[in-house]
């Protein structure tokens, strides 16, 4: 049995005893050893590593998911309106400008 089991204190020194064995259950300690504590960092930063790197790919999968999903209810659909008429027409209201309303660029004349 623990010795703290049967202790008969009045009650605020056992609620503390029982506060500090819970705090000192579950606080992480590090290991004293050198090497240990080294090898114990290097493990934790590859779980760190390894769960990044799920988490992209699982990331990445619900794209794919969500872009198939897309795909699958727009099959058999027209992609754009000009796959409902003629391919060569595009819609849409046109003003023709005469040439000599339009401003004069003298880099674009010099270019060609």
């Amino acid at each position: 049995m623990f010795a703290q089991t049967f202790r008969f204190a009045d009650q605020r020194s056992q609620w503390t005893a029982f506060q500090s064995r819970m705090r000192s259950a579950f606080e992480p300690r590090k290991p004293r050893h050198r090497l240990l504590r080294f090898v114990l960092g290097v493990i934790g930063l590859g779980l760190l590593a390894l769960l990044v790197f799920f988490s992209v790919f699982v990331g990445a999968a619900m794209i794919a998911v969500g872009l198939a999903y897309r795909l699958w209810r727009r099959r058999g659909k027209p992609m754009t309106a000009r796959a409902k008429g003629r391919a060569d027409v595009v819609e849409g209201e046109f003003r023709v400008v005469a040439p000599r309303a339009l401003p004069r660029d003298r880099n674009a004349d010099a270019a060609r």
